[in-house]
């Protein structure tokens, strides 16, 4: 299939047409495998809005508790800067399937998305082309056996999992709301109880150790893309009063601006925090049943946020600094994400790795890994971090780019952002403005250095839209109903999130 070019609304649709009648590709594996060093079991767990200091290995501070997440980093490679393909869900997790830049695939918002402001929204696409050919596709293809449940995001109907290398016999929702986001095997076990199991994190778990207990004798790949820690906040009640009395001997709230919006500058939410224990210790059965199965040294671990901490909007149930900002928006705190990688034999336990790298890399990576050949006309923006992982101190060699034309709900603006070396560029498209960071001296994103240096702003600049062009990047429009005079849409109420 050749790159997508979105120009306009109608050559999206037409594109689109053209996906949705696609052929799907094989339903069985090629040839059976059994489990080896070259062909080891891929587990990928994927939370959701999980913020990069969060976790503690990432952060000795932080108000959670996320034991096993600790522990899976000391087995493995932390990558201190690992970023997500976007600030939001979607296009995240579309990059991971498909190694592409979401531009590419013309899914650049959460789906639906589409919030008009000064601007008008770039189009979104509702569903990951079937054209594509997932990672999911790819290690089927190659003799592995797949296993999702969880959250897809990236449609439904006939472009849900089953349509994209899992399954078949996936259903939709989570036995209480029909949501065609939520994805699970069928099963004759009752639908979670929202008291006991809210973010059907326990429901997750057990599916995909019942997975594991099965196919210990040939190599699965495992995604379990998770509905915690997103919000609403649901854990359970015993969870819930444990952290409000930690709560008391933590500092008070504390709050900052970014544009209209209020952002948290504390970790101290009882109902995040005890969410993202039973987020945790889930894991941990995960763990537990490789470790049972004999599996735990034949088996690569992914850990990865499809974006950073949700601080700016929707209750602002965490702290991301010294990131700046959050979900929704092009600073650290929504981009840069909590990154670890297990793999036996290849990573040295208890290492880092600080070469920038990003959510495209892992279908490379991933194919290499399970010793099958590399698919680069479809995971074109992706490069394979093996060398990273046998300690190399390689540069990935190529910049990182971001593109978002869209009105985030947690008050971001459309932008795009370039991250090359050291230097991050970030332009705002509802007036060209431009903001330049030198990350490793300036973490948190405070002191704007375009003024001082426009011949880095006119290189990274040019790079940027070069790369626009390269990948069919589409760009939001004027919007002639704007009214300048309009109030901006209100945050969500502090009191609220303090009450929680």
């Amino acid at each position: 299939m050749p790159p997508i070019r979105l120009l306009l609304p109608l050559s999206l649709s037409l594109l689109l047409s053209v996906s949705a009648s696609a052929p799907t590709h094989a339903a069985t594996p090629a040839r059976p495998l059994a489990v080896s060093p070259s062909n080891p079991n891929i587990i990928f767990i994927l939370a959701d809005d999980l913020g990069y200091m969060d976790i503690g290995a990432n952060n000795p501070n932080t108000f959670y508790e996320t034991p096993n997440i600790d522990a899976l980093a000391k087995r493995g490679m932390r990558f201190t800067q690992g970023y997500s393909a976007c600030c939001v869900c979607s296009p995240t997790r579309g990059s991971i399937m498909t190694g592409k830049y979401p531009p590419r695939f013309g899914i650049t918002d959460f789906i639906p998305g589409m919030r008009p402001g000064k601007l008008l929204s770039a189009p979104n696409a509702t569903h990951l082309p079937l054209a594509e050919t997932t990672l999911a596709e790819a290690l089927r293809d190659g003799g592995y056996a797949t296993f999702f449940a969880g959250k897809w995001h990236l449609g439904g109907g006939e472009f849900s999992p089953n349509a994209q290398g899992f399954g078949p016999g996936l259903t939709s929702g989570d036995g209480t709301k029909g949501n065609t986001q939520f994805w699970y095997p069928q099963s004759a076990t009752p639908p979670p109880n929202p008291k006991d199991d809210p973010k059907t994190t326990d429901r997750i778990v057990s599916d995909a150790v019942a997975f594991i207990d099965t196919h210990k004798d040939k190599p699965f790949f495992a995604y379990l893309p998770f509905l915690a820690v997103h919000t609403p906040i649901g854990a359970r009640a015993d969870l819930v009063t444990k952290y409000e009395t930690k709560k008391r001997s933590a500092p008070p709230d504390a709050w900052g601006r970014e544009r209209e919006r209020d952002v948290r500058l504390v970790q101290n939410h009882a109902g995040y925090a005890a969410m993202l224990e039973q987020f945790d210790t889930a894991l941990g059965r995960v763990f537990a049943a490789l470790e049972k199965n004999g599996l735990t040294e034949r088996t690569i671990v992914v850990f990865m946020s499809d974006n950073g901490g949700l601080s700016t909007s929707e209750g602002h149930p965490t702290s991301n600094l010294p990131l700046r900002a959050g979900k929704g928006w092009p600073y650290e705190g929504g981009t840069r994400v909590a990154w670890l990688v297990s793999a036996p034999g290849i990573t040295k336990p208890g290492t880092t790795c600080d070469t920038p790298v990003i959510s495209t890399d892992y279908y490379p990576t991933l194919l290499q890994l399970a010793g099958l050949p590399a698919k680069p006309e479809q995971h074109r923006d992706g490069v394979s971090l093996v060398p990273q992982l046998k300690g190399e101190r390689t540069p990935r060699g190529q910049p990182l780019y971001w593109h978002y034309p869209h009105y985030g709900n947690q008050g971001g603006a459309p932008h795009g952002a370039i991250r090359d070396g050291d230097w991050k560029l970030i332009e705002w498209f509802e007036d060209g403005a431009v903001e330049l960071y030198r990350i490793p001296q300036d973490i948190g994103e405070k002191t704007n250095l375009a003024a001082q240096h426009p011949e880095k702003v006119a290189a990274l600049r040019a790079k940027l839209i070069t790369w626009r062009q390269d990948v069919g990047a589409v760009m939001p429009t004027p919007n002639p109903n704007f009214d300048p005079n309009a109030k901006p849409e209100p945050a969500a109420a502090k009191k609220n999130a303090k009450k929680k």
